[in-house]
């Protein structure tokens, strides 16, 4: 009975000395992190600078890019997708292509002017439209957008490494993305990014425009990186 008792003791002590050790190996852990934390920088990644300013505003076109893209999450247009007679839908509603083409407009251009008349003196290249142009919806697809940017835009990288400042200057405030179906996208890349230097995405996926974390985990492969104007 004495020694049932004392090893009894002698597990409840052991049982009570690892408890200890894995509390203060937690504690170290918490303690060493909240430490070591704040020592530990984002990465910086450098900012370029377009030479074109089309519209005059002293904003040159990426930054008015940036602008106008911010502009529409502040609108906050709810996600509708719809056919609208003359194009435009209203500001109050959009998709994913209304954050693009509003956004060109703050920096002076006229997207939907240009799609169409690269259709028009390009049908053959825009297999989207099937041959048969349509002015009040062509502007307004991923598809044809991706097309066209292939053609007047910089196309850039497609590849994105976290921390690493060479690979993520290439993507800069301002750009264009295009994702692959299942869910077909497009969306600017944001002037915010995260500690890593991997950039946000201003766009619009619903319910309303947003500027998000989704560059690396949007459910689509990415199928285009495009700096417009081209410079």
């Amino acid at each position: 009975m004495k020694r049932l008792v004392k090893s009894s003791i002698v597990i409840a002590i052991l049982g009570l000395a690892v408890l200890v050790l894995i509390l203060t190996k937690t504690e170290f852990k918490k303690s060493y992190f909240a430490e070591f934390k704040p020592f530990v920088k984002s990465v910086q990644v450098e900012r370029i600078s377009c030479p074109v300013d089309k519209d005059g505003d002293g904003l040159d076109d990426l930054k008015d890019i940036v602008a106008g893209a911010k502009e529409e999450v502040l609108r906050k247009p709810l996600y509708r997708s719809a056919y609208y007679q003359g194009g435009n839908p209203p500001e109050t509603e959009g998709v994913c292509t209304d954050v693009v083409w509003r956004a060109m407009r703050d920096a002076g251009y006229n997207l939907k002017a240009l799609v169409d008349k690269d259709i028009r003196d390009n049908l053959s290249q825009y297999l989207r439209v099937g041959g048969k142009p349509d002015p009040n919806i062509d502007y307004r697809r991923v598809p044809n957008l991706l097309v066209y940017f292939r053609r007047y835009g910089l196309e850039l990288s497609k590849e994105i490494k976290p921390g690493d400042v060479d690979n993520l200057y290439l993507w800069q405030a301002g750009d264009i993305v295009t994702f692959d179906h299942p869910h077909e996208h497009i969306a600017i890349i944001s002037d915010k990014r995260r500690p890593d230097g991997v950039p946000y995405l201003l766009h619009n996926s619903g319910p309303i425009a947003s500027e998000s974390d989704h560059l690396l985990t949007w459910p689509s492969p990415i199928t285009g990186h495009f700096r417009f104007p081209r410079f």
